[in-house]
């Protein structure tokens, strides 16, 4: 992107709705109450003829440094620093505070290009909030309605004006290269086929992470330590987190883009609207990431809430790892090591094999483990198998344990393949696939896991009834 632009102002005043509004989506949580966004949220955002990169920031409050509200100034405050113009936006429905005239102190300091936005401007009563503005001393602001969409060509000449042409349009083609899913050889006969689709998985290319978990489980202390910075807010109290943030980072030269998300509690304690958002940021963000981690508190682990968030990602056909956090406060380590691979496998059957990692956020420690565990289980999610051996494999599983017999006539499972991969999807033809159980079902799902090395990723076996080539025809005399 040409710039960086950061959204600055005290809570409520509409910073998150002119977000989404530039970015063309709502990725920011919007809420009638102040204080919804603490992190700073980065985004590309597009105003007329204008391509530029912006940041989302916290609402500015008097705090001291330790509080919570201390700590999300220090963000929106990394966030002015980082950026090349920030857009001061004030509410010329409710007119000035102390606090905008603070932050307007605040930015003239830092001396570099600011916009002054009137936002709400086109709510009943706003002109007086609006020609109040101009005693901030930052230029004559520019009326909008985030809302509505009004005032953005004024917004984008503004922005113009005060970067200049040359900043404002660099001689730069930008290519917009869309993410694309990793190629997938065709199956085939040859037993090398196997080794040739797995030879295609790209470890060049970036791969998407989401974090998450129980509230307090220390999600985004776990980000800030891979990315060596205090990216995150952290702190503790539960629930810090709101939005699903989205931070980029190299491990061994491969690009990592990590998604830190809001605390999941159970469905029965969400209540509250803004929390509601949160959750179903958390969940949007599941969806888009290839691999997941839970992240446990070692403290406490394998609470209710923790198995129903492991159950939900491998249902969603995440590829999932399990990291269970704050192991520098553990008594006995090993005692307890032993007790969580015990718990794994009983209360977790479902992925069995699932990679776990016993990490330290606040330290450190565990976390190139846990790095080396997500890749692996990437590609084991990649994975993909030939059709001859998937079919030589069902033979002698069929012959060593074959199919019961229902209503007095035993199942045939004649032919195999893998329809896909992420996650590895399996289509079986047999007879009377309605009647095949599930017990059967987990015994060829079992066999797969161990004798084709996929521990831990979710694995889908289809039923088709086998095709008979004299249905439709005439019966001949």
């Amino acid at each position: 992107m040409s710039f960086t632009v950061a959204i600055v102002g005290r809570p409520n005043v509409g910073k998150s709705t002119l977000f989404n509004r530039l970015v063309g989506k709502k990725l920011a949580l919007v809420d009638d109450m102040p204080g919804v966004t603490r992190d700073r949220r980065p985004g590309d955002a597009k105003l007329v003829d204008l391509r530029f990169r912006i940041i989302d920031t916290a609402g500015l409050e008097d705090a001291g440094p330790e509080t919570l509200e201390g700590r999300m100034r220090a963000q929106t405050e990394a966030a002015i620093d980082e950026a090349d113009l920030s857009l001061f936006v004030v509410d010329a429905k409710m007119g000035l505070t102390h606090v905008d005239k603070t932050l307007a102190n605040m930015l003239r300091k830092r001396g570099k290009p600011v916009v002054l936005v009137a936002n709400k401007s086109e709510a009943k009563g706003s002109d007086g909030g609006f020609y109040d503005a101009f005693t901030l001393g930052l230029g004559e602001p520019v009326p909008i309605s985030a809302e509505h969409g009004q005032g953005m060509i004024d917004l984008r000449d503004a922005i113009v004006e005060a970067l200049g042409e040359d900043r404002a349009f660099p001689d730069e083609d930008y290519d917009d290269v869309a993410e694309t899913d990793i190629a997938l050889a065709p199956t085939g006969d040859d037993d090398e086929e196997d080794e040739d689709a797995l030879s295609l998985y790209d470890e060049s290319k970036p791969l998407r992470v989401a974090i998450v978990g129980r509230p307090n489980a220390g999600k985004s202390t776990l980000i800030n330590r891979f990315l060596g910075e205090d990216r995150l807010l952290t702190g503790p109290e539960a629930g810090i987190t709101r939005d699903s943030i989205s931070v980029e980072w190299d491990w061994r030269g491969r690009t990592i883009k990590m998604f830190d998300t809001a605390g999941m509690r159970r469905k029965a304690r969400v209540t509250e609207k803004l929390e509601k958002l949160s959750v179903a940021d958390a969940l949007r963000a599941i969806r888009f990431a290839e691999t997941v981690v839970i992240v446990f508190d070692a403290t406490i682990p394998f609470e209710k809430q923790d198995i129903q968030i492991v159950d939900l990602v491998l249902r969603e056909g995440r590829a999932a790892v399990l990291a269970f956090n704050k192991w520098d406060l553990v008594e006995d380590p090993q005692a307890l090591l032993a007790e969580l691979r015990e718990k794994t496998e009983r209360l977790l059957p479902q992925a069995r094999g699932i990679r776990a990692v016993p990490i330290a956020g606040q330290t450190g420690y565990g976390l190139e483990k846990l790095m080396q565990s997500i890749t692996d289980t990437d590609r084991v999610w990649n994975k993909r198998i030939s059709t001859a051996r998937l079919n030589r494999w069902l033979d002698s599983q069929t012959t060593q344990h074959p199919p019961p017999a229902v209503s007095g006539r035993r199942l045939k499972l004649k032919y195999m393949t893998q329809v896909k991969a992420r996650p590895p999807a399996f289509m079986i033809s047999c007879t009377r696939p309605d009647s095949v159980p599930e017990s059967y079902l987990r015994y060829l799902t079992n066999g797969l896991r161990v004798d084709f090395d996929m521990p831990g990723v979710p694995i889908r076996i289809h039923l088709r009834a086998a095709d008979n080539p004299f249905e439709g025809r005439k019966r001949r005399r």
